[in-house]
């Protein structure tokens, strides 16, 4: 395992040592998160993808195509990722009691026998 040690300036920042920086392919952004008592940093990953298909199709379903397809795209796009933040953060503060939460009853209603 390679371990540095790495100094803490008066503003709290720090420096990624380079051989870190390249062997994780850190581009613009990282995160950090504690976890077990240790501060965890990791490269941001642009999004992936993952709803890629879906805007797609609902787009074309619109009835977009070319430049516009691609424009509206590359908007919907960009939404994705602090949508999934937005949604994370209210889980948290669900889990930790300190919002508002929907019971089964409250969203389905009362189970009918």
């Amino acid at each position: 395992m390679l371990k540095k040690r790495i100094s803490v300036s008066q503003k709290r920042q720090i420096t990624i040592p380079i051989e870190f920086f390249n062997s994780l392919g850190i581009e613009k952004e990282v995160e950090c998160y504690l976890q077990n008592n240790a501060l965890v940093i990791r490269p941001v990953r642009d999004n992936t993808g993952e709803f890629d298909e879906q805007i797609l199709a609902d787009l074309i379903s619109q009835g977009l195509s070319g430049q516009e397809l691609l424009e509206r795209f590359k908007e919907m796009r960009r939404q994705v990722r602090p949508a999934v933040e937005r949604l994370l953060e209210d889980a948290r503060l669900t889990a930790a009691g300190k919002d508002q939460f929907s019971t089964y009853e409250d969203v389905f209603g009362p189970e009918v026998e």
